[in-house]
């Protein structure tokens, strides 16, 4: 098993950012690709970008290039996500997600967080 805890979140200005952080516990030893995803008020959670494990592989979704980074940080345990430019409409619960082999389909992954909470004020 394995345990996932994200921070980071809170309150910013649209054009601010924020640095979320997924630290993993647990079976660490096994090697996992990580997701954020997030959730908004009404709507259906979904994807945000995703990293393989030598952080080699990279996706990130239309709404997201080009402003968001995700990394990480596997002697830590940690996956990070640098959002930048932030808009009012990235308003959402993050949750951050482990499997054990790369893919950015929310269904198929394994082990979730419990969601950090980012709100962007216009």
């Amino acid at each position: 098993q394995v345990q996932l805890v994200e921070s980071g979140g809170g309150l910013v200005q649209a054009g601010g950012s924020l640095r979320l952080s997924c630290a993993a516990s647990g079976r660490t030893s096994r090697s996992y690709a990580m997701g954020w995803f997030r959730q908004a008020p009404g709507k259906e959670r979904e994807f945000v970008a995703a990293i393989s494990w030598s952080g080699g592989t990279t996706d990130y979704a239309d709404s997201v290039k080009g402003r968001f980074t995700i990394s990480r940080d596997n002697a830590k345990n940690t996956v990070y996500l640098q959002m930048s430019s932030l808009k009012p409409e990235d308003t959402a619960v993050y949750y951050c997600a482990g499997r054990s082999y790369y893919c950015i389909d929310q269904m198929r992954y394994e082990y979730w967080g419990q969601g950090t909470q980012v709100t962007v004020s216009s």
